[in-house]
């Protein structure tokens, strides 16, 4: 974002809108593969945007301008595209269809109005599909089905409605259907062939638009003009209930006037969307806002990149008041502190704003309430950060953002790496909520938690591009270290060089303690064989050997020391000798005991389809994990609790989804550690 990367070549400027009527802020939604982005590029061809539009395998389109997404032709993240039908500006926003990417459809759902779910005639309805359905469907997001790829030879455009029909429920019914080299709008057809399907679409329009004084006068076989089935088009489609169906061919612009068409006609605008809860920067709780552009200003950042000619780009959805350049605006972010983004409230000023096309940039006067733009050089803006007036900071509740769950740990290849690699990890981690940066200071590992491989391959690939070089390692999991049974230690630290020498005998018992229970520390000395000012000193000498480890480096855990004698010099004896001592007792008790590894152990709740329930279960038992129960979820689903070791979960969210076919998801939070069986932990040491 900031520079061109397509050379199709841009005929239109950029105009300010001054009504959030005539703005349609559209997500374009679908599996990866399905014709999104050749959509857009169609559009914008056919509104004049370009010249000519591009191609997904030449990577010359507007929307997939990443060099990731040019390289593995497909989008790895949200691109804006605006066209403009007649009096209204619609806002396209093309988003990934690939699982890993989920993060950036969540941010295109928040600064939309409505959706296009975009599926293939050729391809039919996957479980992934149905799974970016439910994405939608969660956040209540109005959607209506574009059939694209009507030209492909596999096409089957009855036969992909019915699947849709069949995954998505009764409330998907086409507005369009193929007839020849065209398109039969059933709103306004009289053809006899077609008059099954115009009573079925007339009579959802008027069921999903809770109409009853209209369902009554239809049922009456009274004729309903067109203009009123509009009207009653655009309610059941806001109510997020129906979905209108268009088949489309971006190749011969087959059905291209009746989406814009539709979009302007049927989509709600921003005055018809409900707006995100808003709260003081203190957290008290504010009116709810409205799209008006002379209210107080509210906007939040749903994309953050770091363009090398403009630097950072924030692409921002207005939700209420106007943006304007030369002002301040007060930037805060809070609440994603977990993912390396600390609290954070600055004032700021806008340079310029800019309307977005993919990568490029065109200055605007002003961005109104419902409208997108974008600013740059906002030092401390972050994506899911909220922009309001200096003068009454504000702060939108936050969208969910999806857990990242593969680890994956990267060295730096040289010193130089270094500093370029802690450079390049800010803007990453800025821009891409979905990326959680972990220094383990136990493994001494970098860690980066993405959302897959795919993930996992862009945000490596955007590093070396940065000028980081680095290589990848096996993520090394925390373990801890503790007695199997009880033991004695003996700790001797003598020192004679002439002068003051050192002198500190203790003897300890070691007793271990239920898990979780910590380190207790017991003073059994009797008769002052060790004076009560060094007794401290033991247990500071313990507690250090305790965080270094014993046999195989890993901290210590869950037991009890008891100091039951000792030895002291009147002369020699002080406080560092007697921490010496209380580490060695500690050692020698491990040399003459039994110490063993425990291992992290987290419960994890599984969510999947009933058909892949066996499989799943299987493979859980072959990770040495416990099931705790499973329960129905929402109707074909089940949702399994079960107790699996972390080592066995570092590949996990790969391995799931290769398993349920792209539709498992799962969570996992810490619970307790277990000890670590013989054989694992002879590898261990």
């Amino acid at each position: 974002m900031g520079s061109k990367h397509s050379d199709n070549g841009h005929s239109a400027g950029a105009v300010a809108v001054d009504d959030p009527a005539k703005v349609r802020n559209v997500v374009l939604v679908g599996p990866s593969g399905s014709g999104k982005t050749t959509l857009a590029e169609a559009l914008l061809a056919s509104t004049g945007v370009l010249t000519r539009p591009g191609s997904v395998t030449e990577g010359n389109t507007v929307c997939d301008h990443d060099p990731a997404a040019v390289r593995q032709q497909r989008s790895v993240g949200l691109s804006v595209a605006p066209v403009q039908h007649g009096d209204i500006k619609i806002n396209l926003i093309d988003t990934p269809g690939y699982a890993d990417f989920v993060g950036e459809l969540r941010a295109g759902l928040r600064a939309a109005d409505a959706a296009l779910f975009v599926v293939s005639a050729a391809e039919g309805v996957d479980p992934a599909t149905v799974a970016l359905w439910e994405e939608c469907a969660m956040v209540g997001m109005p959607r209506a089905v574009v059939v694209a790829r009507t030209d492909h030879q596999r096409a089957d455009v009855p036969g992909e409605i019915a699947s849709c029909q069949a995954a998505f429920g009764t409330g998907v019914v086409p507005l369009y259907l193929p007839d020849g080299d065209g398109l039969v709008n059933l709103l306004t057809t009289d053809d006899p062939r077609f008059e099954e399907e115009r009573n079925a679409l007339i009579e959802g329009i008027i069921a999903e638009s809770e109409d009853e004084t209209l369902m009554d006068r239809y049922l009456g076989g009274e004729e309903i003009d067109q203009a009123t089935l509009i009207a009653d088009l655009e309610t059941a489609v806001a109510r997020g209930s129906f979905h209108p169906v268009m088949p489309v061919c971006a190749l011969t612009g087959l059905g291209l006037p009746e989406v814009l068409d539709g979009i302007a006609r049927a989509f709600p605008s921003p005055l018809e969307h409900p707006l995100p809860e808003v709260t003081g920067v203190d957290g008290i709780p504010q009116p709810r806002l409205e799209a008006d552009p002379n209210g107080p200003l509210v906007a939040e950042v749903v994309r953050t990149a770091v363009d090398s000619y403009v630097g950072r780009v924030s692409l921002v959805r207005v939700f209420s008041g106007t943006l304007r350049p030369e002002r301040p605006v007060h930037v805060s972010g809070h609440g994603m502190a977990d993912r390396g983004h600390e609290d954070h409230d600055v004032d700021e000023r806008v340079a310029h704003v800019y309307s977005p096309l993919g990568a490029s940039l065109r200055e605007v006067p002003y961005c109104v309430a419902g409208d997108l733009c974008a600013l740059t050089k906002l030092g401390s803006a972050e994506t899911g950060d909220t922009v309001s007036a200096p003068e009454k900071p504000l702060l939108m509740a936050p969208w969910e953002m999806p857990e990242p769950l593969l680890p994956v740990a990267v060295v730096p290849r040289s010193r130089s790496d270094e500093d370029n690699l802690a450079r390049n990890l800010g803007k990453l981690v800025a821009g891409d909520p979905t990326l959680r940066l972990e220094r383990n200071a136990e493994t001494h590992q970098l860690v980066l938690w993405c959302m897959g491989e795919a993930h996992a391959d862009v945000v490596l690939a955007r590093l070396r591009a940065g000028g980081a070089e680095v290589d990848t390692e096996p993520v090394r999991v925390a373990l801890r270290e503790t007695f199997a049974g009880q033991a004695k230690g003996h700790g001797r630290h003598v020192k004679q060089s002439g002068g003051h020498g050192q002198y500190a005998v203790c003897d300890i018992i070691v007793e271990p303690l239920p898990r979780g229970s910590g380190f207790e520390f017991v003073d059994k000395i009797v008769g002052g064989a060790i004076p009560n000012q060094f007794i401290p000193s033991v247990e500071k000498g313990v507690r250090a050997q305790l965080e270094r480890g014993l046999q195989g480096g890993h901290p210590v855990v869950d037991l009890r020391v008891t100091l039951v004698d000792g030895k002291a010099h009147s002369v020699d004896s002080s406080d560092a000798a007697f921490q010496t001592a209380g580490a060695l007792a500690l050692k020698d008790a491990a040399t003459t005991g039994h110490t063993c590894l425990l291992e992290p152990v987290d419960e994890v709740t599984v969510r999947l389809p009933d058909d892949h329930l066996g499989t799943v279960l299987g493979d859980l038992s072959s990770r040495r994990g416990r099931v705790l129960g499973t329960e129905a979820d929402s109707p074909g689903y089940t949702t399994i609790r079960a107790e699996v070791p972390a080592t066995e979960l570092l590949r996990y969210a790969v391995e799931l989804r290769s398993l349920t076919s792209g539709t498992g998801t799962y969570t996992r939070h810490f619970t307790r550690y277990d000890p670590l069986p013989q054989a694992l932990a002879t590898q261990a040491k």
